[in-house]
């Protein structure tokens, strides 16, 4: 695995988790749980804290704070980061415009293609319409908290555009060249216009049809929900995401239904 960032200016926070987890890559589990709170109730239930806890941007999306929202992500990061806990963070990523907002799809469920009538490569395709503006509006929306993040020497495990693949959100409902696209986009704004170089980027397929490219991806990963009940190993996954970069990036499970039993992942 080589130990660089695809961004040559991450701050040396970002560096040092980055080499942190390549240490522990091959060797060694981390744990990891989805939100702040339920990070804490496994101490308070286990007296253990997870290695990481994660977060998610969704209440920052410009069509979201129309209704309202008042996030307070940046805070509860703050506060793990503090403990000692490693942060990852994704975007559900409500669509810029066009919400169906009914009862079946209502206005928070904006990030599903089936609740938005967004069109992302009709988007993409025309840099001068409304609708790539708005992607753009929402995107320095999103470089607001991240650089809150920076500023308080926060590195950040970013995860965004998430299960693209899969085609039920806005972002990966047009197949993969306009996913892909929007990845760049999102990677040559945040970094480049907005500065931002707290961020690890992180791939959420194994489809070679839809990487977006070895210059702006440092960790590769997929998300696994097998049946109830099923604590296999996902050795196939695993070797997908190898193959897709040559065993050049390090590969992460990043979401999980059911866990693989860690007794039967140790050699």
């Amino acid at each position: 695995v080589e130990r660089r960032l695809v961004n040559p200016d991450a701050t040396p926070e970002t560096v040092e988790l980055f080499n942190f987890l390549a240490d522990q890559y091959g060797k060694h589990i981390l744990s990891g749980q989805q939100t702040l709170l339920d990070s804490l109730k496994l101490l308070h239930k286990y007296g253990k804290e997870p290695a990481i806890t994660g977060f998610d941007l969704m209440e920052y999306s410009p069509s979201m704070a129309e209704y309202g929202t008042k996030p307070d992500e940046v805070s509860d990061i703050l506060m793990w980061h503090n403990r000692g806990g490693i942060v990852t963070l994704a975007w559900h990523w409500n669509a810029p415009t066009g919400l169906l907002n009914t009862p079946d799809q209502p206005w928070y469920r904006g990030f599903y293609a089936e609740a938005s009538t967004f069109d992302v490569e009709q988007a993409l395709a025309d840099p001068e319409s409304e609708n790539y503006r708005l992607l753009l509006r929402d995107i320095d929306a999103i470089a607001v908290p991240l650089k809150q993040l920076q500023d308080l020497r926060i590195p950040i495990l970013w995860r965004p555009l998430h299960e693209a693949e899969g085609g039920w959100f806005w972002w990966g409902a047009k197949g993969p060249e306009p996913a892909k696209q929007l990845y760049r986009l999102l990677y040559d704004r945040l970094t480049n216009v907005h500065g931002l170089n707290n961020l690890i980027w992180i791939w959420n397929s194994e489809d070679p049809a839809w990487y977006p490219g070895d210059d702006v991806v440092d960790i590769v990963s997929i998300d696994s929900y097998p049946k109830p009940g099923d604590y296999s190993p996902i050795s196939h996954r695993y070797e997908n995401l190898v193959q897709l970069v040559q065993d050049r990036k390090l590969a992460a499970m990043t979401e999980n239904g059911p866990i693989p039993d860690p007794d039967l992942l140790v050699k």
